[in-house]
């Protein structure tokens, strides 16, 4: 049974106006709006998930709520994100009447400003898995331009030993300068794997369980 002609109508005219050039800009900040939402749900639910039900105490509805709180806050500010960036890259190109690069960072800039710029668990997060790739990129930017001379041998064995060589030693000695969450997986990577009291907490629990 076919959809009634009034829903035709409408579904028709909702996709003639999607194919208009002059609505493409427009449209393209609210589908961006969109698939910011999905991805930002997509990445943080499965994490909150995982990091709360490990790591977290508290009751069932606490977990469950912090997990809703994580999934809501990253997936809004990733959304209004691409909505502003796109928005604004738009709005930099219509003033000037062409397309720069420098639009791209102002953008960019701008929303990370409003939306990133707040410093809690989420942003801090986000922030900090992007500064590592980030500058990962700017080091293959540099080669690729000749500001860096290419390595004459593969780099990633010592930039691996040098970064894990770190890390420990701020774990084991300047701890309260690492995020939060890196201190709980370590925690539990590091020193729990140094306590037990019988089979049961040696390879079934990470801790004892309180007797009853």
């Amino acid at each position: 049974m076919g959809a009634p002609p009034q829903l035709q109508a409408l579904l028709l005219a909702v996709n003639t106006l999607l194919r208009k050039r002059r609505y493409h800009a427009a449209l393209a900040m609210v589908k961006g709006f969109r698939n910011g939402a999905v991805y930002g749900a997509k990445i943080r639910a499965p994490h909150a998930l995982v990091m709360t039900f490990l790591f977290r105490s508290g009751s069932l509805w606490d977990k469950l709520r912090a997990i809703l709180q994580g999934t809501y806050t990253h997936s809004w500010n990733l959304a209004c994100f691409v909505f502003t960036y796109k928005g604004l890259c738009t709005l930099q190109s219509r003033v000037q009447g062409e397309t720069s690069q420098v639009h791209s960072f102002l953008a960019a800039f701008i929303g990370g400003l409003l939306l990133f710029g707040d410093n809690n668990n989420i942003n801090s997060q986000i922030n900090m898995y992007l500064m590592s790739r980030v500058l990962i990129a700017l080091c293959r930017l540099g080669v690729e331009k000749g500001y860096i001379p290419k390595p004459r041998w593969n780099p990633f064995p010592l930039f691996a030993a040098t970064l894990w060589g770190l890390v420990l030693w701020l774990f084991e000695y300047h701890r309260p300068t690492l995020q939060p969450s890196l201190q709980s997986s370590m925690t539990y990577l590091y020193e729990d794997s140094n306590v037990w009291h019988d089979l049961s907490d040696f390879l079934i629990y990470n801790k004892s369980r309180p007797a009853k």
